[in-house]
């Protein structure tokens, strides 16, 4: 039996997806806990919060290269979600701060293979004219699998330790490892593009380098917040961790249904008719607009003097964060040649967690063990503004270099 129907397709990656983020997040809502059992310090647990971007934006490229060579982008997926889900419930057995960074840096492993490609077949089924609101669809999963990771985060702890958080979220992945096989991927003829010639043209592209310099600010901060909101919460405000994970993840999911939803539609206004390079540039330029207004509401929400108003700040700061995510990916792919979508979401990958979210949780630890944990949340709204403003400059550039 074959998943054809490219709905039924959207929906099955949209599901992996909604895993991932699970996973990913699940860390972050434990974190205390682990930090307190294995004595780490806030640098080291920030380390082992972004472990998994070590072997995520190390094999990222391999997989993107893979992927645009041949028809094999299932069986790459089928792999990377079982070794990811393995690696997961091997994280819950960890002894010490190697045993688990090792089992996180495997974790990343499977995840790039899985976020590489699923967009290239997004955009590869996708009606024309549909491809924002189909990739807002897929990346809906992001703020409910975010969610739903320090919800389930939060409850397995309090009730039966943070280990078992990992063992719950391991098994899932693995059986639908087998759907993934089972899907009819969107025939792609091979290309044997060197990698040199691909960068090279992916560098040609100003659209897309510049897309990419503003994710990697972009990335920086929202990783920030996720790895160390629920921290923050327990030990400034002195929440009980369940309470923290539990209000975080409501506003995550929230937030983040409502911001990516609002990317979706309102993206695309006035664009009926467009240009792709018209297209590309408006979605760029939204992106830069909402992630402005964000700015202001990161500053309020690391001031802020209640665990109410903080709940407040960053529910208003994540809606404007989010709603650019379905556009900024647009811009990902639509800037660069078919040929290459699956290259260009790869080096994406690896540069925007390279830069960004792989640095943020260990740098703020690192100002936190050295000063306090706000000041290095302050790190993050100039991240914030760094990303706005690169992506204001991109969106007034073409889309190719002359010649």
């Amino acid at each position: 039996m074959k998943i054809e129907r490219p709905t039924t397709i959207l929906a099955l990656l949209t599901g992996l997806n909604f895993l991932n983020y699970v996973d990913r997040y699940l860390v972050a809502a434990v974190s205390p806990k682990f930090q307190e059992e294995l004595k780490l310090s806030d640098f080291q647990t920030g380390l082992a919060i972004s472990a998994f971007m070590v072997g995520y934006f190390a094999t990222s490229p391999i997989f993107g290269r893979l992927g645009d060579r041949g028809g094999q982008r299932r069986v790459l997926m089928a792999i990377g979600v079982a070794l990811w889900s393995a690696a997961t419930a091997f994280s819950g057995l960890a002894k010490g701060s190697l045993s688990l960074i090792a089992a996180r840096v495997l974790v990343g492993v499977g995840e790039a293979s899985y976020a590489t490609l699923a967009p290239t077949i997004i955009d590869d089924l996708a009606p024309a004219g549909r491809k924002n609101k189909w990739l807002a669809i897929f990346y809906l999963a992001t703020p409910v699998g975010s969610a739903l990771g320090y919800l389930l985060g939060g409850f397995l702890e309090h009730h039966y330790g943070w280990r078992s958080a990992f063992f719950v979220a391991g098994g899932p992945g693995v059986a639908a490892a087998a759907l993934v096989l089972l899907m009819k991927e969107p025939e792609r003829a091979a290309h044997a593009t060197r990698v040199e010639g691909a960068l090279g043209t992916l560098w040609r592209s100003p659209l897309y380098v510049w897309c990419v310099l503003g994710y990697c600010a972009y990335t920086f901060a929202l990783g920030g917040f996720a790895a160390w909101a629920p921290k923050y919460l327990y030990s400034v405000h002195k929440m009980p961790l369940a309470n923290a994970d539990f209000g975080f993840g409501v506003v995550a999911v929230v937030a983040g249904i409502i911001g990516t939803v609002l990317g979706g539609t309102l993206a695309d206004r006035g664009l009926k008719g467009a240009s792709d390079e018209t297209r590309i540039r408006a979605y760029l330029k939204y992106s830069a607009i909402t992630t402005a207004i964000a700015i202001p509401l990161a500053v309020a929400t690391i001031a802020a003097p209640t665990p109410t108003l903080f709940f407040v700040a960053i529910f208003l700061c994540e809606t404007a964060l989010f709603a650019s995510t379905s556009p900024i990916n647009a811009v990902t792919l639509g800037a660069v040649p078919a040929a290459l979508r699956a290259t260009a979401m790869a080096v994406s990958i690896f540069a925007i967690h390279a830069l960004g979210d792989f640095l943020s949780p260990p740098l703020i630890g690192l100002v936190a063990d050295q000063s306090s944990l706000r000041l290095g949340l302050a790190l993050l709204p100039v991240a914030i503004a760094v990303g706005a403003v690169v992506w204001f400059a991109g969106a007034r550039k073409a889309l190719t270099e002359p010649g």
